[in-house]
């Protein structure tokens, strides 16, 4: 795989996905693998002040689809199905999502990931299957 195709990943998920404005990720891409980490703000919280499990879908799902589009340099992935378990709340610090892809189908592929807070606590993990679509890698997806 080539450095150039990690980069424009991490360009496009860091710079053209809008909700990721409100996240302000970092991620790191690598063959078959990626690191998310998200600084925690109050705005992540439910009613009872600890981070939504929105939250965590979003950074176990992401990293285990960028792990998977990883190996894919010429159209995005799409989700199929997500399995998630949570383990313990958190309410402050910096989460780190770290993905990996356990699958390659060339069609469809698994990917599992796991949550941690910053003492390095699993506080979940998600696995989920992803297929390849007909959207093409290309700077109109922000993939530059």
């Amino acid at each position: 795989m080539n450095e150039e195709h990690f980069q424009k990943l991490q360009w496009m998920y860091t710079h053209a996905a809008p909700i990721n404005e409100l996240f302000q990720p970092k991620i790191r891409i690598s063959k078959g693998m990626s690191e998310i980490t998200v600084d925690i703000k109050k705005e992540f919280y439910h009613a009872a002040h600890a981070v939504h499990g929105s939250v965590y879908f979003k950074m176990l799902d992401d990293a285990a689809f960028f792990a998977v589009n990883s190996l894919v340099e010429d159209v995005f992935v799409l989700t199929t199905s997500f399995h998630i378990n949570f383990f313990r709340p958190v309410i402050y610090g910096q989460l780190v999502a770290r993905g990996e892809v356990v699958f390659d189908g060339r069609k469809s592929f698994v990917a599992e990931a796991v949550l941690l807070n910053d003492k390095d606590q699993k506080i979940a993990s998600g696995s989920g299957s992803f297929v390849k679509s007909k959207i093409a890698l290309d700077e109109t997806i922000g993939y530059k």
